[in-house]
């Protein structure tokens, strides 16, 4: 996706929101350098940024790519989480 946008360096971002129907909500982008404060986890082969407020709430997760045609991309599955709406973008803890 990096490299299509012509940033084939870039960094994903996982980032913990408030907001949706449950409280929270996970936003996913790229970045082209890390901040002075986000932990970067480097796990096979891909860089991660997770800012300090985000980082206590995604402990734990896992981040799963699936290519399938309905319902495909990147998904958080995080034990935290005690519930997720059925939209599956929000959740509470």
């Amino acid at each position: 996706m990096a490299a299509r946008e012509g940033r084939a360096r870039a960094l994903l971002r996982v980032r913990v929101t408030a907001g949706g129907c449950d409280g929270f909500t996970y936003e996913l982008g790229l970045e082209d350098d890390p901040g002075e404060t986000d932990e970067i986890i480097d796990e096979h082969g891909l860089r991660v940024l997770v800012d300090p407020r985000s980082a206590p709430i995604l402990r734990g997760s896992i981040l799963e790519f699936n290519d399938v045609m309905l319902g495909g991309g990147l998904k958080v599955y995080n034990p935290q989480a005690t519930h997720e709406c059925t939209c599956g973008k929000s959740f509470s803890i």
